[in-house]
Order: C-alpha cells, then sequence, then structure tokens
C-alpha cells in the first residue's frame, strides 16, 4: 500500500495503471493539458500553446495514469500524469483528463507521487496549485503555506501554495 492507503505500480480493480512517461507520451500529455476544463475563461493563457515535450519528459520524473488495453479494444488510454521535479522538490505538472475525472485518478496519482518522493528521500513536496485545484490537494494532505502572487502577461491570477508532506 502506498500513501493514502492506494495500491500504486499495479494494475487496479478498473484496470487502471500507473507507468513511468515514456517520450511517445508526449502528444497525448499535452492534448490532456490544452483541452482541460479546469483552463477555460480566465485561466486559458496558462495551456494556450502549452507543450510537453519527449525532452520534458526525459528529463523529470514523469508518470502516467493509464487504462489497460484489452485484446477486443483499442490500445492503451492515458487518463491522467503527473510530472515531479525531484531537485526542487516540487508538483510541475498533474492532470487528469476531463472524460476521467470522478474516478479517484488523482488521488491514485498524488499517492504514486507521495511515494515516488519519499523513495527519492524528501520529506514533502511543494505545490503551487490552479485555485480551482485548492480543495483537491487540501483532502490528501497538503498543507496551504502561502500564495504565489501573479506574474502578467504569463500568470494573471495569484496561486495557493502547498506543501504536501510524504515523510
Amino acid at each position: 500500500m502506498g500513501h493514502l492507503g492506494i495500491p500504486v505500480n499495479r494494475t487496479t480493480s478498473g484496470g487502471t495503471r500507473i507507468r513511468r512517461a515514456t517520450a511517445r507520451d508526449a502528444r497525448r500529455l499535452t492534448r490532456i493539458v490544452r483541452s482541460s476544463r479546469a483552463y477555460e475563461g480566465p485561466y486559458a493563457p496558462m495551456t494556450a500553446g502549452y507543450r510537453i515535450g519527449p525532452d520534458y519528459i526525459e528529463t523529470h520524473e514523469v508518470f502516467v495514469a493509464v487504462e489497460e488495453a484489452t485484446a477486443s479494444g483499442p490500445p492503451e488510454r492515458v487518463l491522467g500524469f503527473y510530472a515531479l521535479l525531484l531537485a526542487e522538490a516540487e508538483l510541475d505538472l498533474m492532470f487528469v483528463s476531463d472524460d476521467a475525472q470522478g474516478r479517484g485518478l488523482g488521488r491514485l496519482l498524488a499517492a504514486h507521487l507521495a511515494d515516488r518522493a519519499r523513495e527519492a528521500g524528501l520529506t514533502g513536496v511543494r505545490v503551487v496549485a490552479h485555485p480551482p485545484s485548492e480543495g483537491f490537494y487540501l483532502t490528501v494532505g497538503a498543507r496551504r503555506t502561502g500564495t504565489v502572487y501573479a506574474r502578467p502577461p504569463a500568470v494573471m491570477f495569484d496561486r495557493p501554495e502547498m506543501i504536501l508532506p510524504v515523510a
């Protein structure tokens, strides 16, 4: 069992597992970011033109939640992902595709993140969250530590800063 009592690194009863991302996943991860309904309206500039490239995946700890392929079905489908910057002890990205939300994938990814951070010797992970996501991070154990203020034109809104303890 991992952090939060959720099994990690194996297939769940729903046929979802977490694996290390590969360069081949770059387009799918970019699509998840750019199509996120959480980034509509005033948040749209944050993801407009955003790209996750193969070099980013090879440089950072990027893990994907995938729905296993079945013999008669389509190939594996990427449902969500996270990117951990180990040197900075910071969560850079976490997204669950809109059509996969409400299935516990965010919690599964957060548990995997905590386990991976702990394995790397970290005691906590900094999270600068998209404001509507703050409640999610609080439910998985993060604590609010401050605010990261807007830096126009790149970021037009203040964001909650948190620490996710993993030790």
